[in-house]
Formats: C-alpha cells, structure tokens, sequence
C-alpha cells in the first residue's frame, strides 16, 4: 500500500516532470527519497548537500509550487540530507547548511623535479626572492572550451567545468568527477577547465597529470624515500586534474596517498576535477572513504553524442582544419560512426589524408571505402537511421514522415523499404527496427520485409527502387 509521502511525492513528481527536460528530470528528481510526512511538512532525502544546494538554486520555485498544489498554502518541504559519516541532517528548505569547517594548513616550499613524459621538467622550482611556486600544468592549448562542441550528451557537465573555471574551489562542484565511455571527451573537458582556469586566475598553480603517472611517480617517491616531498608538492597545488581515477583500483598504497591529498586540497579551498570511465558507485576495487569523497561534489556524465552533435563536431573539426567537405560525406561519417567522438574525428583526418595522397576528390564513395577499412568492427554495419535517411531523400520524404504513425501509400511503402533493408543490413532485432520506425512490433517488421520481397518479384519499377537504394546504402 502506498504511504502518505510516497503518494505526494508521486504526485508532485509528475508536475515536475512535465516542466523540466527528461535529463534533469532523471538528474536532479529520481533520486530524491520521500522520508515522512508530519504536519503539512514533507521531508525528502537527497544524496548529498551539493543535491540540495542545487535544488535551491535552480529549482526552488517549482518545489514550491509543487508542494503548495498537493498540500495547500500551509504545505512545506524539508531535506534530510546524507551526510559523510552516514548520518542523516535535516533542514528546511529555508535554511542554508553550513559547510564543514576547513583546517587552516601553514603553505610549505618544495623542490621536486616532476617527471611527466620521456623527460624530466625541472619543476615545480622556487625562483630566489620569490614565494611562487612554478609548474607546468602538462595542458594540451588545442583541448580549450571553444574546440568543445556542446550537446545534449554533454551540455552538464561543459556547465560544471565552466562554473568550475570561473571559482574553482568556490563552488559545490567540488570534486567534479567527469565520467563517460572512451572517446566522448573526457579528457578534453579535463583539459578545457584547466586552460579556463589559468586565462582567468593566472596565478592559481593548475597540474593535469594521469593516474598513472601519478601512480609511477608515487612509487618512485617510495624508492628513493622521499614520500613527504612527493605528498607536500601534490598539496600546493591549487587546481589538480587527475585522468582516469579508476586505475587506482586495486592499487592500496597509491589510494593511501591520494586519499591525504584529495583532503588537504579540499579542507584549504583547492579544486579537484576527476574523470573515470564509471561513476563513483560503479568502480570496483576503490576503498570506500575514497569513493564516498568523490560523491562530495558533482558527478557529470557524457553521454553518446547526438547526429545533430556529430556532425556538429564535424563541421568544427573542419573549420579548424579549413577544409570543405561535401555535406553527404559529413552526413554520411555522423551517421555511420556513432558511439566514439575520437573515431568520428580520426575517420574524418584518415579520409583527407587518403584524398590527399592518393590525389582523389573526397566523394560519397571513397568515405565508404574508407570507413570500412577505418573501423571495420564498428562502421562496417549501416545503422538504421542511416538507412532511414537515405531512403527517405530517395523518396524525398521528411524522416519525421516515416517515424510517424501515417498510412499514406507513399509513406508506408518508404518505411517497409527501410526496415527490409534494416534488417538485411543490421545485426539489430525486429523489435529494435519497429521502434525506429515508428513503434511497430516485431510481426509489423516481418510483413514489411515479406511485401518488399513479393514487390521485388513482381513489380519491375519497384525492384528498380531496390536496386539503387541498395547501391546508395550499402559499403562496398
């Protein structure tokens, strides 16, 4: 049976969802727990004080309108909120929570050579007469904000970087652990927060550094006994980004360290960006006081990217570069590699670079010989959307048109040529194919391919359709 908070809870849940985007909905609102409800007051359990933060900023009015519709004008919200040592702290919405005290901790000078790389940079080093401390940051110029193409994948996470960039250390984004399968620009995000910060705090000491070197330079430190001035120099840094936190799994020692680093840095005001492939709850063999600091601040996810956002990448790799391509061949590269930003830009540079050398003009059908060759695991394989495409500009009907639920002749016999040729040219299931093409079921799938096949035997006219749809679809 449905208890009281659960059910207004319920309730308001479905107003909100209906004036927020399907990603913050699923972001900011299912995690949210319902406690109790006393007195007209219901109290909600959200996962960290950055959560309620959060919700205070940007969606306080809607709360409270919310909580007003399902219990009248005397209806109030609280948080419990889950603290570091388990425990639970409940505050109205009204009241801010303070934040935890910080240790203030004497700076220390250090000289170590930072070895990053095939060679040793001689810093960080003390200039004489002089308190600052110098370190290169290891930052790539090229992986700068303005190279970042945003998206619906992505568009959290470039916001905490840039909220990040602008205070670090001053925002509840701390730690900002940025997380994503390979290829979807962690990295470069990493390395766009770190560039932000030095152009707009020049003197913030920025150190973009992996996990593994991280990790060599530790045991390193332990070899030649010089632990304190490994750990002292980690903790004057004002700005540390560290890549791929999860190759510290199963490695004791190395999550020791880190985890007295990761402290001092975050109790003085110092900002930590991490990425991972895995969100916190995910990683395996990370000690648990280690994870549950990674959940102090945000963790944002970069999501496969859109076709809008492919081809957008495209097009600004292009610029950079300052070349031109025919739009059918970026179409054609967006649609056909899918799941990788780092292999959507290398099949774009591995197609110039055969164009150049082999001095042919860059058309449809060198891209497809190409991508074949390029990722033949990945691209060899059409997707349905762009067969979808390319059938609906042979008949020169809108992709909408085709997804939608119309019986008009024309767009029936489009969408029953573009699930035949989906299921001969895809591993993808019949019900996969029917919900790309409208929601059809598995039976709606078989048929089509029965009346296409039927249609190729007998109608010529028809057939010819097939014929060069096959020619424009298929990689030869």
């Amino acid at each position: 049976m449905t208890k009281p908070h659960e059910k207004v809870w319920k309730n308001c849940l479905e107003v909100i969802k209906d004036n927020v985007s399907l990603q913050s909905y699923k972001t900011w609102f299912e995690p949210i727990i319902p406690i109790k409800l006393k007195d007209n007051v219901l109290t909600i359990q959200v996962p960290s004080q950055f959560f309620y933060e959060w919700l205070e900023e940007h969606y306080i009015t809607l709360l409270k309108k919310t909580i007003k519709k399902e219990l009248g004008s005397e209806g109030k919200l609280e948080y419990s909120i889950i603290m570091e040592n388990n425990f639970s702290s409940t505050k109205p919405y009204t009241v801010k929570i303070p934040t935890t005290n910080r240790n203030a901790v004497k700076n220390r000078s250090v000289s170590m050579p930072l070895d990053i790389g095939s060679k040793t940079i001689k810093n960080p080093f003390i200039i004489p007469g002089l308190k600052k401390v110098i370190v290169d940051s290891q930052l790539n110029p090229n992986y700068s904000f303005e190279n970042f193409v945003e998206g619906d994948c992505n568009r959290l996470a470039r916001s905490a970087g840039f909220a990040v960039a602008s205070k670090p250390g001053g925002t509840a984004f701390n730690p900002l652990l940025i997380y994503g399968g390979v290829g979807l620009g962690k990295t470069h995000l990493a390395h766009a927060i770190g560039i932000e910060i030095k152009n707009n705090h020049p003197g913030k000491t920025v150190l973009y550094v992996s996990s593994e070197k991280f990790t060599h330079q530790f045991i390193e430190a332990v070899r030649n006994n010089n632990q304190n001035d490994f750990v002292h120099f980690y903790q004057m840094i004002d700005v540390l980004i560290i890549d791929d936190v999860q190759f510290f799994a199963g490695k004791e020692k190395t999550q020791d360290v880190f985890f007295h680093i990761f402290n001092h840095l975050h109790q003085t005001g110092k900002q930590l960006v991490l990425t991972s492939d895995k969100p916190p709850v995910e990683m395996q063999g990370m000690e648990q006081r280690l994870l549950s600091r990674f959940k102090w601040g945000l963790s944002a996810d970069l999501q496969v990217p859109s076709l809008e956002t492919r081809i957008a990448i495209l097009e600004k790799k292009m610029y950079t570069e300052g070349i031109d391509l025919p739009k059918e061949v970026v179409e054609y590269l967006a649609y056909s590699i899918t799941t990788n930003i780092r292999e959507l830009e290398g099949a774009l540079i591995s197609l110039i670079a055969q164009s150049s050398l082999n001095k042919k003009a860059i058309t449809l059908e060198l891209a497809k010989q190409m991508i074949d060759k390029f990722v033949k695991n990945t691209a060899r394989e059409v997707s349905i959307d762009y067969i979808q495409k390319v059938v609906c500009d042979y008949f020169d009907l809108p992709i909408e048109l085709l997804k939608s639920k119309t019986r008009k002749r024309e767009v029936v016999q489009a969408r029953q040529i573009a699930m035949f040729f989906a299921k001969q040219l895809t591993k993808s299931s019949l019900a996969s194919i029917g919900a790309h093409c409208g929601g059809k079921d598995h039976a709606t799938v078989l048929h089509a391919c029965k009346t296409v096949n039927n249609l190729i035997d007998t109608d010529k006219r028809f057939r010819g359709y097939i014929e060069d749809l096959e020619k424009k679809i298929a990689i030869q």
